[in-house]
């Protein structure tokens, strides 16, 4: 090595050396300067108000004393004076106590109503019946019912092409209920419907005349429901399904029970009733011939009140009832399907003696026996009135619309 080298070497830990010591004293000088500005001259004024507070006390307390020995020694705390100056020389206002007292009593304002109180009530009244279907619409001890809200508003004929397919496999019926927005009520949603709906309730109904709602016809249905939601854009909600087919049984239970169709029949004599004859006195009567071959008689709203049918096993129609005789008719009331129907009964039975004395026929019960009025009054008690009061008592009045769907 050189002896430029070497001096390299040695002028640079030099450096270093002077370095480091330069690094110490502005360390040392830094500090210096902080103590200084951090050691202050200043008295604590809350200290000093303390200290003179003490002394005060100590000098007025004995006096106090004097008047009343009992009276307890009491130190006194940090911006605390006697009651008696607070009594006489009231506390100037501070400032954060007055902030927070105003934002306690902020929320206590009545703040000027930015709605109307009349709208806002029918704002909420809207809404009520946008939630609430009514129940003769759609039942809960009647319907497996899906609640489906949308987010844009779907033609009807959108929705029922979308698992048309899946629910025609279904034997029970299917009721679609929609929330007309513009009427602000609940409808049944037509297929045929031009309208767009964002509110859907969907009943699967749980029993009908042909028995209860099977366990192959929900699954069906509830997979059929998540499939239209998911093509919908809705969201849709359910009720727990493990207990709707004991439902489906308990319901199925009670309308067997009260399903009950008495017929009063009237039978010839000898000679056939020409059909001709039947129908020029059923249109008399008011009764209109349906597509289902009966002659049907209704009330002023259009509900049905009781059947008039052949008593053989060819039905009416307007073509065979030319050339058609037949040896006796019937006239069929259906009980759970009839408001008051004590007093259809009496209609039908007076209806079904001007044809007896017209068709010269007599009128007979199931075992062709004829009929008299003492038997005609325990059939109304027994069969109409009972049957009508229990179904009452249940909750399902009979010609309700529940219970024309349940029995159909």
């Amino acid at each position: 090595m050189t002896d430029l080298q070497m001096g390299l070497f040695g002028l640079g830990g030099a450096a270093v050396v002077a370095v480091l010591a330069y690094n110490k004293w502005q360390e040392y000088r830094h500090r210096k300067v902080a103590e200084q500005v951090m050691k202050s001259d200043h008295q604590d004024i809350l200290l000093e108000q303390a200290a003179v507070e003490r002394r005060r006390q100590a000098e007025v307390q004995p006096a106090e004393l004097d008047d009343d020995d009992d009276m307890p020694w009491r130190e006194p705390t940090l911006g605390e004076s006697d009651t008696e100056d607070q009594a006489e020389t009231p506390e100037p206002p501070n400032q954060a106590s007055g902030l927070a007292a105003a934002l306690k009593e902020a929320p206590q304002r009545q703040e000027p109503q930015a709605v109307d109180e009349t709208a806002q009530a029918k704002l909420e009244a809207a809404e009520v019946e946008a939630r609430e279907v009514p129940r003769s619409l759609l039942d809960p001890r009647v319907d497996f019912i899906v609640v489906m809200e949308l987010v844009e508003a779907v033609p009807a004929p959108q929705i029922f092409e979308s698992q048309k397919d899946a629910l025609a496999r279904i034997s029970k019926p299917v009721l679609w209920v929609g929330f007309n927005d513009k009427q602000r009520e609940w409808e049944i949603i037509q297929t045929d419907s031009d309208r767009a709906y964002r509110r859907l309730r969907i009943g699967l109904q749980l029993a009908d005349r042909r028995g209860p709602l099977s366990e192959m016809d929900l699954n069906i249905f509830v997979v059929a429901m998540h499939q239209l939601a998911d093509e919908l854009l809705a969201v849709a909600d359910m009720s727990p399904h493990q207990g709707v087919i004991g439902l489906a049984v308990d319901i199925d239970g009670f309308c067997a029970d009260v399903d009950l169709q008495i017929g009063v029949h009237l039978i010839s004599k000898g000679t056939p009733f020409a059909g001709t004859k039947i129908r020029a006195l059923a249109e008399a009567a008011g009764m209109v011939l349906g597509d289902d071959g009966f002659f049907t008689k209704r009330d002023d709203d259009g509900n049905e009140l009781f059947k008039l049918q052949n008593y053989e096993t060819t039905l009416f129609s307007p073509d065979s009832i030319k050339s058609l005789t037949t040896h006796g008719i019937t006239f069929m009331l259906d009980v759970p399907r009839v408001v008051h129907g004590e007093r259809v009964f009496f209609l039908m039975v007076d209806q079904a003696r001007r044809f007896a004395d017209a068709l010269q026929g007599q009128l007979v019960d199931d075992n062709r026996q004829p009929l008299h009025e003492a038997q005609l009054d325990g059939i109304k008690r027994e069969y109409v009135a009972k049957t009508q009061a229990n179904m009452a008592q249940y909750g399902l009045p009979a010609g309700s619309p529940q219970a024309l769907r349940l029995f159909s």
